[in-house]
């Protein structure tokens, strides 16, 4: 009778275990009238997206313009450093800029590197069409834009993108020293 009391007592714990093992991924939260209530349990999906990003500087309709610039332009003649752009520059299917748009990246970048041409950026990517229409993901990191090949993290997101994270890989596809306009294609891997 104990050796099937013990043997009971052991199946139990083991399961009492291997039931808080099981959810411990599940997170249920409650706030009361101000919060809801999160079920951890989800599978995550993976997203990857390929898309074209136009940033125009000059002509009549510029898609990015200077709002500060450094007091002594002649020292940061090369990098540009102290100098932010504001931008919201169309996301096109091709490098084509008159191919069809699939959104806007709007939000800031600018010159934080002495040495190089390195920008901060803090952009939102919205999407306005297809399948991730009013989604939206948030990059923040360092772009070393003179570099073939830059990797940026992705930090955040909205719509299908909620609570993302990942990275992008952009590459310049086309740039004109003499205007600063550029076509940068992306590659962005998301988590979400």
């Amino acid at each position: 009778m104990v050796k099937q009391s013990v043997v009971v007592m052991m199946v139990v714990t083991i399961s009492i275990m291997g039931g808080a093992t099981g959810n411990a991924m599940r997170v249920k939260l409650k706030a009361g009238n101000w919060g809801a209530s999160f079920e951890g349990e989800k599978k995550e999906t993976l997203t990857n997206l390929q898309f074209y990003f136009h940033d125009t500087l000059s002509g009549r309709n510029p898609t990015a313009v200077r709002v500060a610039e450094p007091v002594d332009k002649t020292k940061s003649f090369i990098t540009l450093f102290g100098s932010i752009m504001m931008a919201d520059d169309p996301l096109t299917e091709t490098w084509d800029p008159k191919s069809k748009i699939v959104g806007r990246a709007q939000g800031l970048y600018g010159s934080s590197c002495q040495q190089e041409v390195g920008l901060l950026m803090a952009m939102s990517y919205s999407f306005s069409d297809g399948p991730y229409n009013g989604s939206s993901f948030a990059l923040l990191g360092k772009n070393s834009a003179m570099n073939p090949v830059r990797e940026m993290p992705v930090v955040g997101g909205t719509g299908l993108f909620r609570m993302a994270r990942g990275y992008a890989i952009a590459k310049t596809h086309w740039f004109d020293p003499t205007t600063g306009d550029a076509i940068v294609g992306y590659n962005v891997t998301l988590l979400h």
